[in-house]
């Protein structure tokens, strides 16, 4: 993930603001209409407005967050301000990924990438760090249902970049660094329960030293799929020698592949013979030279990987800069990988029938949309919904400046969402009326065709291999950007 600077007089001028809570609507209440529509949003996200989501934007009046009417938004930890603890310490800069985790006494606690490099203004100033003089780590931020931050401390510190990563199933974040400078370049487990403990300062060597972005595990298997922000990007899977998914189990090592494409050696499409069927293999790498192990082996070579997801047996994954040679427009992709059957799919392509461009966090939402958070999009960054039923809609829009949203997650009970604003840095609470938890939605939005107008578009040439092949055409779709002649 990016981010974008904000001179010093900018930072004090939204700092008025950071304790603000908003309630969108040009009279502040809703009408008796207004609320019967976002009790059917509640019920179900596809009706009420028509919109399906939760109906347009409403102008933010402070000029920073645009969101659906009847949502409210605060923001609730700004870098350089003091942390709510007794230590003294500044929030650190730079938040990036995030997950949210059930606390005491009915709290979330929010575990909290700060991707700083080896010198920050405002660093992750930790006890027990990896290794001196590097800016990075996570923090933690317990949140009250009423949405007050009562508890805010370092979890781990002494890495350089941890830009995304992910949350495993017993209850741990792993933070991803991005980068393979000084040493660094690794993936650590933090504990938010027991910060900064040995194990937070221990890199998981089997998953890689490269330029990490963001890790999701499969809970049916165990397995682990991984990103890399670093062009040309591969896709690796570690495959933990204890697959029984509980704490200290990564730290027993595994197996690490990359993805690649059956048969393809040297990444040379020339090799393949008219009517061959082809299929996603994974082949070992040397964790110590992962990137350099899958470019000798010919792995699926993308552009720069970002952020990742794994629901209703659906891998979801981004391409945040990938670019077709269907013209300058085309700005990003999603994929989502199925490993029951090692299908790949093209799930999205940024095209000129859209306007998604830089597509970076994805998230599946409690109800089952799936959400897209943008890096780079000139009209200003949004988080873009799109649902199991075909709809597209906005949620959200950073009208304050060019900095990317990053962390998007739920509280436990599903009834708020955090999201980071990354320079100059904001952990920010939205809440209203958000559809209840649906976890049969979120298994049909792993499976669903994508939109119509978000579709990647194929060719007659594909959906006829395709249907030759007994393949899906967006599996058809992944051959064809990605150097198979079909």
């Amino acid at each position: 993930m990016g981010n974008n600077g904000m001179n010093r007089r900018d930072f004090l001028k939204v700092g008025g603001i950071s304790t603000l809570a908003l309630t969108l609507g040009t009279s502040g209440v809703l009408s008796l209409a207004d609320q019967s529509r976002a009790l059917a949003s509640t019920a179900d996200p596809t009706k009420g407005r028509g919109w399906g989501g939760y109906g347009p934007l409403v102008k933010d009046p402070n000029g920073f967050l645009d969101l659906p009417e009847g949502f409210n938004y605060k923001i609730i930890s700004t870098t350089g301000k003091a942390m709510v603890n007794p230590n003294g310490d500044l929030v650190p800069g730079l938040p990036d990924g995030m997950a949210a985790y059930q606390g005491p006494k009915n709290t979330t606690i929010l575990v909290r990438n700060h991707e700083c490099g080896t010198n920050h203004q405002f660093p992750v100033n930790g006890k027990n760090p990896w290794s001196k003089g590097a800016a990075g780590g996570t923090t933690a931020l317990v949140v009250t249902p009423n949405r007050e931050v009562v508890d805010e401390y370092v979890t781990n510190s002494g890495n350089i970049r941890n830009c995304a990563g992910g949350a495993s199933t017993w209850g741990t974040w792993l933070t991803c660094e991005e980068t393979r400078e000084m040493g660094h370049g690794f993936v650590f487990e933090v504990n938010p329960h027991d910060p900064e403990n040995e194990m937070s300062k221990t890199p998981i060597r089997d998953m890689g030293y490269f330029s990490h972005e963001a890790c999701s595990v499969d809970p049916a298997t165990g397995i682990w799929y991984l990103t890399e922000d670093n062009a040309p990007s591969f896709l690796y899977r570690f495959t933990p020698h204890n697959r029984r998914q509980k704490l200290g189990s990564l730290q027993e090592g595994g197996i690490l592949e990359a993805a690649a494409l059956d048969e393809l050696p040297g990444n040379q499409a020339s090799t393949f013979e008219k009517g061959q069927k082809v299929g996603i293999v994974w082949k070992q790498v040397n964790p110590e030279r992962a990137k350099e192990d899958a470019r000798d082996l010919g792995c699926i070579q993308f552009t720069r990987l970002e952020g990742s997801w794994f629901s209703g047996g659906a891998f979801w994954f981004d391409d945040t800069s990938a670019r077709t040679d269907n013209g300058p427009n085309r700005f990003g992709r999603v994929y989502r990988y199925f490993p029951a059957t090692n299908t790949l799919e093209l799930f999205f392509e940024s095209q000129d029938s859209n306007d998604l461009r830089a597509p970076d966090n994805v998230t599946i939402t409690p109800w089952g949309d799936l959400w897209i958070a943008e890096d780079g999009n000139p009209a200003g960054d949004r988080i873009i919904g799109l649902t199991p039923e075909g709809n597209v809609y906005e949620f959200a829009q950073n009208v304050f400046n060019s900095s990317e949203f990053a962390g998007v997650c739920f509280a436990p009970d599903g009834k708020t969402m955090f999201v980071n604003i990354q320079s100059p840095g904001f952990t920010i609470a939205v809440w209203g009326p958000f559809a209840r938890r649906n976890s049969a939605r979120q298994f049909t939005m792993s499976h669903a065709a994508p939109p119509a107008s978000f579709a990647p578009q194929i060719s007659d040439k594909v959906k006829a291999y395709a249907e030759k092949e007994g393949m899906s055409p967006l599996a058809a779709a992944v051959l064809d950007r990605h150097g198979v002649t079909l």
